[in-house]
């Protein structure tokens, strides 16, 4: 409650209210009926909600009682209901949501006339659905930008789902000839992959609406679909075979890499024969195969791949061996993907790998000299290339009184705090992140950053403080970036079961960002994220007794339970802290699987983990305990000493922890 009136005081004093109640009496009877109404929320209780309102009125978080009140009924609002909404909680993040949702239904009503009203005063500008139906409007009015199709179509092929303003706006510039009928199959076949039936199913209606029958014959039974036609023939046929073979890939690479190399190759054209084996290559390499780099080499042009599937191609070339192919692929693709520091990095890796010129040597260190540094894994790498180590940055200079003083004062912070500590998690984070990132164009800058993060820091609210610290780009502060709470804990925890401190520390700052009721989809909970089962084994192995499932929230149960059972995956996996950290987060089966197959250098069996969430996960821990490692010893660090190198378990040696669940 102390946390609660420490934020309150601020927002009295920024009178970001528009009501003249007593705001602390407000708060001490309306917090209740905040968490009432959210819950009235979820459950579309449009009733319930209508009666809490007028006990939310005055409260410091009313503008969200307000905007889950008027959301629930947005669709048969009146204009002048909304207008009075933006009005009274102008600058706010509902404000701001709310015309999102406004945005969104009127182009899903083709009321061009009032979104063109609405659109300029929306700042958040990233729902890629609302910027489709405005780039359609400026194509209505002859006032579209030269860019404006390859806008439709990033956004269209970013989102999985089907959706309407993409997709419609799409068919419009498809109708347009802004749009070739190649860009939209290409979303049919992404779909396909993804395995969003309707997302392709609206694609081949916009291009080929006849051939939606076949399409369902193909996506439901590929093979037999396949199986049962001779020829492709016609330009949609070849399409609906490409989609056919997409699908079957899937699940049975092999089989659909024997389908087109045997019978359905000449029927296709250069550029979906390529997309195809990209698929399939795809496909193997997320199976960790050793025909991927096989079926990959079947391209033959890596400009018909999206950077997706050449992505896919580096990681099975890297397995393989093969660094010419890496160098090629990585230069194929787009120069957006290109700047990334993974790529950036591997492309320096591949020309290293031969016998380089001088030349090849010095554009290697540029390469590596652009992403060098401590933020993240690739930069780290990429700093000990250069042959230095991973020591902490210099800290920036300390926060004045009066920038602690703004960021204390602003509303959004303030309602974000508030919302969090009462237990609206979601809510406030969500208007925390609006507030940093997007209520300004470009976010805040990085002073202003940093005293957001401290205030979240002050306030122990861990995630807010790593999050937005993190945003800064030309200084560091690490110890906003890798805060220890619970240090005695962790450390004499770590350290008594043999147990590296920066590793738990690592680990933590992934899996929950230190929040305490941090609760996964899965079920599991606390700050090391332990599954109910696996807390339940782990006691038992640790003998401790009386131990109830309840009992993992606390802190200090949380990590005797989430330490031992890191030893206990770390000892199983021979010490290998990249294989531990797969485990933790994707179980131990998957990781023993993954490890069979050529001896690696652990950083490419990162990178080839199949699963997209635990491959950045591996990589974040062992970047995180490096910089944890460095501010917690002094000294400078190595990251490539804790990645060592991963291949199949010795034989000769004795099974540990055969049973860690």
């Amino acid at each position: 409650m102390q946390l609660l009136r420490a934020i309150l005081t601020p927002l009295v004093a920024a009178s970001v209210l528009v009501t003249a109640a007593p705001l602390v009496q407000a708060q001490n009877r309306g917090d209740d009926t905040l968490l009432e109404m959210q819950q009235a929320f979820r459950k579309g209780d449009r009733k319930k909600l209508e009666q809490l309102l007028p006990a939310a009125r005055g409260h410091a978080l009313e503008p969200w009682a307000a905007y889950w009140e008027l959301k629930v009924r947005l669709a048969e609002a009146m204009p002048q209901e909304v207008q009075a909404f933006l009005q009274r909680y102008a600058g706010s993040y509902q404000e701001d949501r709310l015309r999102n949702d406004w945005l969104l239904l009127l182009g899903q009503r083709r009321d061009w006339a009032q979104f063109a009203e609405q659109h300029p005063s929306y700042r958040m500008s990233d729902d890629r659905e609302v910027r489709c139906y405005a780039l359609l409007i400026d194509q209505i009015k002859g006032k579209a930008p030269a860019s404006a199709a390859d806008d439709v179509r990033r956004n269209w092929y970013a989102l999985r789902d089907a959706d309407d303003g993409c997709t419609h706006a799409a068919s419009e510039f498809f109708s347009y000839k802004k749009l070739s009928a190649l860009d939209v199959w290409r979303k049919a076949r992404l779909g396909a992959e993804a395995n969003r039936p309707r997302a392709v199913r609206a694609a081949v209606e916009i291009v080929a609406p006849e051939a939606l029958g076949q399409l369902k014959e193909a996506l439901d039974a590929p093979g037999k679909y396949l199986s049962s036609r001779n020829t492709a023939g016609s330009r949609v046929r070849q399409e609906l075979v490409l989609l056919a073979l997409i699908k079957l890939a899937a699940g049975d690479p092999d089989n659909a890499a024997h389908q087109l190399d045997s019978k359905w190759s000449e029927y296709l054209s250069a550029e979906e024969r390529n997309w195809a084996w990209g698929v399939i290559g795809k496909s193997a390499a997320q199976k960790l195969s050793g025909s991927a780099h096989g079926y990959f080499s079947n391209v033959t042009r890596n400009s018909h791949l999206n950077d997706d599937l050449l992505g896919w191609k580096v990681r099975a070339a890297l397995r393989a061996g093969q660094w010419k192919t890496v160098g090629n692929t990585v230069d194929a693709m787009s120069d957006e993907a290109r700047q990334e520091s993974t790529w950036v990095y591997w492309k320096a890796r591949a020309m290293l790998a031969a016998k380089p010129s001088e030349a090849e040597r010095a554009e290697a260190r540029q390469l590596l000299e652009g992403i060098a540094g401590t933020r993240g894994f690739y930069e780290q790498l990429a700093l000990e290339e250069l042959g230095q180590r991973i020591t902490t940055p210099p800290a920036p200079a300390p926060l004045t009184a009066e920038e602690k003083a703004a960021a204390r004062a602003n509303p959004g912070l303030n309602r974000g705090l508030y919302a969090i500590l009462l237990g609206l998690r979601s809510e406030g984070v969500r208007e925390w992140n609006y507030t940093t990132n997007l209520h300004t164009p470009g976010g805040m800058a990085d002073r202003e950053l940093l005293a957001a993060a401290d205030f979240a820091c002050q306030r122990e609210v861990w995630d807010r403080c790593i999050n937005t610290s993190e945003r800064t780009k030309t200084v560091t502060d690490t110890t906003q970036r890798f805060p220890t709470p619970f240090r005695n804990a962790v450390v004499e925890r770590a350290q008594g079961i043999g147990l590296d401190p920066a590793y738990v520390y690592g680990l933590i700052r992934q899996e929950s960002r230190f929040v305490m009721d941090a609760r996964s989809h899965v079920g599991a909970s606390g700050l090391m994220q332990v599954m109910p089962a696996t807390a339940r084994w782990t006691a038992r192995k640790i003998g401790l007794t009386n131990f109830t499932a309840d009992q993992i929230n606390d802190h200090e149960t949380n990590i005797t339970i989430g330490t031992a059972y890191l030893k206990l995956a770390l000892d199983d996996f021979a010490g290998s802290m990249p294989m531990a950290a797969a485990a933790y987060n994707a179980g131990p089966g998957r990781p023993r699987s993954w490890r069979n197959g050529p001896v690696l250098d652990a950083a490419i069996w990162a990178e080839n983990v199949p699963f997209a969430e635990t491959r950045d996960y591996v990589k974040k821990v062992l970047a995180n305990t490096t910089n944890y490692a460095a501010m917690l010893t002094g000294q400078p660090q190595s990251l490539k000493s804790r990645l060592g190198t991963v291949g199949p378990r010795d034989a000769t040696a004795p099974e540990v922890n055969q049973d860690l669940p």
